[in-house]
């Protein structure tokens, strides 16, 4: 494995600061390569990408750039109720900063559920810069299959003792956290969610990866997102994996990521 080096730093926002992490492999070849930014889910952050984004940047030879949105991990609080609109908003807001912040003239977007959403319309948005796209178990549209999901895991962690399991990663922001992801799926004015407008805007490769047991979607998302994207794509399907792919089936996970960097002569 190549020796990796970290950096951790905070970025201050409009809205508050946000902690970043950088994993940057020794060797020459880095510096030539544009870096992974990692887009977390909805009660995730940068500790909870485990040792995934260590194993990214020693596989790859690449840099990899993770964050924590404000209201998640190390970062500030969200100001205020998070509106319907977060994963289009985040494109222009954190996401902008960061990329502005650390000067970088190109990268590839890695996103795991809503990261994955948030991959789709940031790449949209930077069509310049993004070279490449990977969603991970993302949602592409409001389906009952994933309402269902969430529903289960309200009363999931309304059992004692679950709130504390994420206080151990996002401190007093946990229940912020919590209740934004349920709020924000089960609100009326989000049904009418979809992907559609933004996927019709990313011309760069793009990879949809995908458990056939995910708890929180059908194969139907990642099948709408290759469906819709205009570049080159592609379809993983990963039998007997659910939500969290990176974690369960990380081999696996890495080898797609290098290989469809590969294929497509990604710089």
């Amino acid at each position: 494995m190549n020796k990796i080096t970290v950096e951790e730093r905070h970025l201050a926002t409009a809205a508050g600061t946000v902690f970043v992490k950088r994993w940057r492999p020794v060797g020459d070849r880095v510096a030539k390569r544009c870096p992974v930014i990692l887009l977390h889910d909805s009660i995730g952050c940068v500790t909870l990408w485990r040792d995934f984004p260590d194993l990214l940047a020693s596989t790859l030879e690449r840099e990899v750039i993770a964050y924590d949105r404000l209201g998640y991990g190390f970062s500030d609080p969200y100001p205020g109720p998070q509106p319907l609109s977060f994963i289009f908003d985040q494109a222009e807001t954190t996401f902008a900063t960061v990329v502005k912040a650390l000067g970088l003239d190109a990268f590839v977007l890695f996103g795991h559920s809503v990261g994955g959403g948030m991959a789709v319309a940031c790449a949209a948005a930077f069509p310049h810069q993004c070279v490449a796209v990977f969603t991970e178990s993302a949602q592409a549209f409001v389906e009952d299959f994933t309402l269902a999901g969430v529903r289960q895991a309200e009363r999931a962690f309304a059992e004692p003792g679950q709130l504390a399991r994420l206080q151990k990663y996002h401190g007093d922001k946990a229940e912020w956290a919590l209740q934004a992801w349920f709020d924000t799926w089960q609100s009326p004015l989000f049904q009418g969610f979809t992907l559609d407008e933004a996927l019709a805007r990313i011309v760069c490769p793009l990879c949809a990866i995908h458990g056939q047991d995910d708890e929180y979607g059908t194969d139907a998302h990642p099948r709408r997102i290759v469906d819709l994207a205009r570049g080159v794509t592609r379809l993983e399907l990963i039998p007997g994996c659910g939500h969290v792919p990176h974690r369960t089936s990380s081999a696996q996970i890495l080898d797609m990521v290098r290989t469809f960097l590969a294929d497509n002569q990604v710089p």
